[in-house]
C-alpha cells in the first residue's frame, strides 16, 4: 500500500524565505565590500604611493566585523599591488616588493589598532570614536613603516613633516568620502544601517 503523502510538505519550507533573505543580505554585502575595493583601485591610481590604507583600514575598523575587516584590508593592499605593478609599471626589484609586503603588513596592524580603539572608546560618542580609531591607524600605520625604512629599506626622508602632513590629508579626505558611501549605501539599502554604538562584543565578532 502507497504511503500517502503529508499535505504538508506541498507548501515551503518558511525557513526557505530566511534562506532566501540570508541570500540577499550576503549578496549585497559581498557588493559593498567589492564597492570598497574599487575605491580603493581608484585612490591607487590617483594617488600611487600615497593610497589612503589609514583611512581604508579605520572604516573597515568601524563598518565591519573583525573577519572582514581583515578581509578587506588585504583585498585594499593586493589591489593596491596590482595597480602598482602592473598598470603604474613599479619596478621588479626586491626592494619593491619588499615594500609591498610591508605596506601590508601596516595595513593589517593599522586596522587592528583602528579597531582596538574603537572597542577601548565602545562608550564613547560615535564622532570621537571615529576620530580616535583614525588616528590610531594612522599613527600605527606611518610609524611601521618608518620603522621598516629606519632599520631595513632605508627611505626616512620620505616621512618628512611636509610629506606626512600631505599623507595625512590625503587620508583624512579619503575617510571623509568613505563614510560618505557608507552612508549612501545604508539609504539606499545596500547595507544594514548600523546602531550609533555597537557593543564591544559585536566589535569584535
Amino acid at each position: 500500500m502507497q504511503k500517502q503523502k503529508s499535505p504538508i510538505s506541498e507548501f515551503p519550507h518558511p525557513r526557505s524565505r530566511e534562506h532566501d533573505a540570508a541570500w540577499l543580505t550576503g549578496w549585497r554585502h559581498h557588493l559593498w565590500l567589492a564597492l570598497l575595493v574599487c575605491a580603493s583601485v581608484a585612490f591607487s591610481l590617483g594617488f600611487a604611493c600615497a593610497t589612503p590604507f589609514a583611512a581604508f583600514s579605520t572604516a573597515a575598523a568601524l563598518t565591519l566585523n573583525r573577519r572582514d575587516a581583515m578581509l578587506l584590508t588585504g583585498a585594499v593592499w593586493l589591489a593596491n599591488q596590482f595597480v602598482g605593478f602592473i598598470v603604474l609599471r613599479y619596478p621588479w626589484t626586491i626592494t619593491s616588493f619588499a615594500w609591498g609586503f610591508a605596506i601590508g603588513a601596516a595595513a593589517i596592524v593599522a586596522t587592528l589598532a583602528a579597531r582596538w580603539t574603537a572597542c577601548a572608546l565602545n562608550k564613547a560618542m560615535w564622532t570621537g570614536r571615529s576620530l580616535a580609531a583614525f588616528a590610531a591607524a594612522f599613527a600605527v600605520f606611518e610609524g611601521v613603516l618608518f620603522m621598516v625604512a629606519l632599520v631595513v629599506l632605508g627611505g626616512t626622508e620620505d616621512f618628512t613633516p611636509p610629506i606626512v602632513g600631505w599623507i595625512f590629508a590625503v587620508n583624512a579626505s579619503a575617510l571623509i568620502g568613505l563614510f560618505l558611501l557608507n552612508w549612501l549605501a545604508m539609504v539606499i539599502g545596500l547595507i544594514p544601517k548600523l546602531r550609533a554604538r555597537p557593543s564591544i562584543t559585536e566589535q569584535r565578532a
